[in-house]
């Protein structure tokens, strides 16, 4: 394995450090809302306020809306998607508990993730579900229900 791969995999398990951190702080401003819903647009509103204001700190220039148009439709879902990901993680975080819920969030993670990668979906490479990496899916599947045991 290279240094870059190394560096790049630390930086991926520092990124899923932040899951269970915006779950519990996306319910605790639901909850001064009163709702999960208008907790889930908040998140997505500050959300668009940050990434606005990096794309015009970094000078990112604009494609405009006629690229998009070559883009296929399901791609416009990952909005969408987005949107449920931090709406269930307002409702189910605080009833599994941050690693209940991760734990469970990385084993659908996980299995999409070697079903994409097997038959090539949503624009990635194909990687066939070998032996080994529905092994590696298995273990993540004992770890969630070890990491569910009370």
């Amino acid at each position: 394995m290279s240094s870059s791969t190394i560096v790049l995999i630390v930086a991926a398990i520092a990124v899923g450090c932040l899951p269970p951190l915006q779950a519990g702080i996306n319910a605790t401003i639901a909850g001064y809302h009163g709702h999960p819903l208008w907790g889930a647009l908040t998140n997505t509103v500050v959300a668009s306020i940050t990434l606005a204001a990096m794309i015009a700190v970094l000078g990112v220039p604009t494609s405009g809306a006629r690229a998009l148009v070559g883009a296929p439709a399901w791609s416009w879902l990952g909005g969408v998607l987005g949107a449920a990901m931090v709406l269930s993680a307002i409702i189910l975080a605080p009833r599994l508990g941050a690693a209940g819920y991760v734990a469970a969030m990385v084993v659908g993670t996980v299995t999409a993730s070697l079903v994409i990668d097997h038959f090539g979906l949503v624009g990635f490479a194909v990687h066939p579900a070998s032996a080994l990496r529905v092994c590696g899916g298995i273990l993540v599947v004992v770890g969630m229900i070890l990491v569910q045991a009370n």
